[in-house]
């Protein structure tokens, strides 16, 4: 069975991307709550050591790495570079002179050490000099304790507080007026505001482009009067088709010569991608990579099942899974807007049919809802082990394409 590792995006207050948390599966025995931490972080480190590699799934950001008791005294967080991890210390763990002396071996070779699930207690007073972050669980905490633990960076200014568990907007607000500064959780991918809805010259370009490449009769002409109608649109084009990626021989010198060459497959996922980029603008990159994400993520699951040549509208309805957080407005007024088959409206605003379950186990997996992951792949008699390797390249396909449009 393959490693895999589920990966949960950490913000800052200007909710731009600081660090992933790495949590280690490989196996249903590991969903459960009966999970043996031991072997879990064990299994992370050398999965992130021989297969995955740390670079490749944190793209250059920190990776938070939960680790126990054991794990610490062993001195497991060794084995990764302490400029490239967060040793994440479980609630477990209990203060003691032991754990003080590990934390203090860490600290002094640079690992930036975190306190998870974190509860204050005058016991722990003395290891918040050698502590920089502390996770806060916003589902499991009262405003007693919650008061304490923001006293704490008063009395060790270097210490960052960070709010897990963070579903919406107003927490989020609630937690930074408190003087948290980092956050974990879904907040960033629900609207924050409802409104109507009226696109711009360029986001009603794209709607229409999107419509003419998802139809099953390809107008090369059409097409091509509508991407000469934006300059920007045009150039972006020619250096898509142009990216390393497609190990193009020949320089392409005209749009015309690009819409062939990519071919209808290829410029449905441009189009998807400019999509994805322009209605998310102003808003969190992470959003954008995570709307890339789900769409691979929902191709892959389409074509492992009797919808394999539905590959094109599997992508679209992961993609457009989160376009009311990238427009802050209500997704089933945005989607009317939408030249959109029923089929993808109905599986994003009434949640029914094949398509609406290809973005529940999407965000299944992306929540580590492990036995609703296997209930997903079992319902459509896909293979689990599959769809946690396409998982993982669904992330790497996301990072590579939000770079090649940036």
């Amino acid at each position: 069975m393959a490693f895999f590792a589920a990966r949960q995006p950490i913000l800052d207050s200007d909710k731009a991307l600081f660090a992933y948390e790495l949590l280690f599966r490989n196996s249903m025995e590991n969903a459960f709550p009966n999970v043996d931490e031991e072997k879990a972080t064990s299994k992370m480190i050398e999965g992130l050591s021989l297969d995955l590699g740390l670079d490749r799934l944190s793209r250059g950001k920190l990776a938070f790495i939960n680790f126990t008791k054991a794990s610490l005294l062993a001195g497991h967080p060794s084995f990764l570079p302490p400029d490239q991890i967060v040793v994440e210390i479980l609630e477990t763990v209990h203060p003691s002179e032991q754990i003080f002396a590990c934390m203090q071996d860490l600290h002094s070779k640079g690992y930036i050490l975190a306190l998870d699930d974190f509860i204050h207690s005058p016991k722990w007073e003395r290891f918040y000099p050698l502590c920089q972050i502390i996770k806060v669980d916003c589902l499991d905490i009262t405003e007693k304790q919650l008061l304490e633990l923001s006293q704490i960076p008063k009395r060790h200014p270097h210490i960052r507080l960070l709010a897990e568990k963070v579903e919406n907007i107003g927490v989020f607000n609630d937690y930074k007026k408190l003087g948290f500064t980092l956050f974990q959780g879904y907040f960033f991918s629900k609207p924050e505001v409802m409104k109507s809805v009226s696109l711009s010259s360029s986001q009603a370009l794209l709607s229409s482009l999107l419509n003419q490449v998802s139809h099953p009769d390809f107008d090369i002409d059409s097409i091509v009067k509508l991407l000469e109608l934006d300059p920007g649109l045009s150039f972006k084009l020619l250096r898509y088709a142009q990216s390393p990626v497609f190990h193009r021989r020949n320089k392409i010198e005209s749009i015309r010569q690009a819409v062939v060459m990519l071919g209808k497959a290829e410029l449905e996922r441009f189009v998807t991608l400019l999509f994805a980029a322009k209605f998310g603008e102003e808003k969190p990159s992470e959003l954008i990579r995570l709307s890339l994400q789900r769409a691979k993520f929902c191709e892959f699951f389409a074509e492992r099942t009797a919808h394999k040549d539905k590959l094109s509208s599997a992508f679209l309805v992961g993609m457009l899974s989160l376009l009311d957080a990238m427009l802050d407005a209500n997704l089933a007024t945005v989607i009317e807007t939408l030249p959109l088959s029923n089929d993808i409206k109905v599986a994003l605003v009434k949640h029914q049919g094949w398509l609406s379950d290809c973005i529940k186990l999407s965000k299944d997996f992306e929540q580590a809802n492990w036995h609703a992951m296997l209930q997903g792949c079992n319902k459509y008699g896909v293979d689990y082990d599959a769809m946690l390797e396409a998982y993982d390249e669904s992330i790497l396909w996301s990072d590579q394409r939000l770079q090649m449009i940036n």
